[in-house]
């Protein structure tokens, strides 16, 4: 197996298949991108051309029928992740799937029922690039219990990207299209529920204060349904209360940061300066800089991991089991939306 061509067939030739996963798959000996589908024919033909493609076909699923195509890359939106990952595995074909997983629970429940059903395939989600370069690093702090029993765990995801209101409709704003994703929640929850563990309920508070936005494609009005900030709330599976904040109409937002708090000391990670600083409870006054060992620091090769897995070097990770805990916690906070009150989690 680990000799085994990779014949990738992709779905979707959006922003990160062209920024990331084309690049990381040319990197890869054995591996070679076979077929390109988009809904906008002419964007698959750029990106075949740019990147020697040597087929661009007009549909899904002349993608996944082909006999000389072994893995699929859906990198399309989140309404048609369940679909093309259930009739790529049905096809024989690894799938490697774009975040988010899906728009809701039962959807992303479907894939991972198609997944344990073949489970000589590898079915992968895109991880998040987000905290890549100290995630190792804080994983093994917290299994080491440095920060002892968790208290407090704080999330803010800070920007600006909604607050005009002449900013243009955009699909993530759309019910159909990403469900009950909401910008970055699924993505932090998905990086916290490894550190700190899964919630075991929440309450949410969001808004939607920009109604309507304009379609730059079809020139339409659209009503905007996925708020333009959330304020999640609970306990964590391990007792911790945590707070989690998005929020994309904050000017001058101090950008996404994550703050631990436990019975021996905190911890704190900046994002964007992908900085962490650890205070121990009797040694320090303040929070010191920490600076991440470079035998632990992270980076991406998401398309290397996913080709080492279909050749049996790796484990699948994140695989569909974890895309589930998120999601779970994703249609959670819409649900309490809805609703006006505490969901308990996981979602029955």
């Amino acid at each position: 197996m680990s000799q085994i061509p990779i014949r990738i067939g992709i779905i979707g030739a959006g922003g990160i298949v062209k920024q990331r996963h084309l690049p990381g798959l040319a990197k890869i000996d054995g591996c070679q991108v076979v077929a390109v589908h988009n809904r906008r024919k002419e964007n698959a033909e750029a990106v075949a051309a740019e990147w020697k493609i040597p087929h661009v076909v007009d549909t899904p699923q002349a993608v996944w029928g082909r006999d000389d195509i072994n893995a699929v890359l859906i990198g399309t939106t989140p309404y048609l992740h369940r679909d093309f990952t259930l009739a790529s595995l049905d096809a024989g074909k690894h799938v490697f799937c774009q975040a988010r997983m899906a728009r809701n629970v039962a959807e992303a429940r479907d894939m991972l029922k198609a997944a344990e059903a073949h489970p000589h395939l590898v079915a992968m989600l895109c991880p998040p690039p987000h905290v890549m370069p100290g995630e190792k690093f804080v994983q093994n702090m917290l299994d080491a219990g440095e920060l002892g029993e968790l208290r407090m765990v704080r999330l803010h995801h800070l920007t600006a990207g909604w607050l005009s209101p002449d900013a243009p409709f955009h699909w993530r704003g759309s019910r159909e299209l990403s469900g009950y994703n909401v910008l970055a929640m699924g993505i932090y929850n998905e990086i916290l529920n490894r550190w700190v563990g899964p919630a075991r309920n929440v309450s949410a508070s969001g808004k939607v204060f920009t109604h309507h936005r304009k379609n730059t494609e079809t020139g339409a009005s659209e009503e905007v349904l996925v708020p333009d900030t959330v304020v999640a709330t609970g306990e964590l599976e391990n007792g911790a209360h945590y707070v989690y904040t998005f929020c994309a109409v904050a000017p001058f937002g101090r950008g996404d940061s994550i703050e631990i708090y436990g019975t021996r000391g905190a911890l704190f990670y900046d994002v964007k300066r992908q900085e962490i600083r650890v205070g121990k409870v009797g040694q320090d006054e303040e929070a010191q800089p920490v600076p991440i060992p470079a035998d632990v620091r992270g980076e991406w090769r998401v398309e290397a991991d996913f080709v080492a897995a279909i050749r049996g070097k790796t484990p699948v990770s994140p695989d569909f089991k974890e895309g589930v805990t998120y999601m779970n916690f994703v249609e959670g906070v819409g649900r309490s939306l809805e609703q006006g009150q505490r969901i308990d989690l996981p979602l029955p």
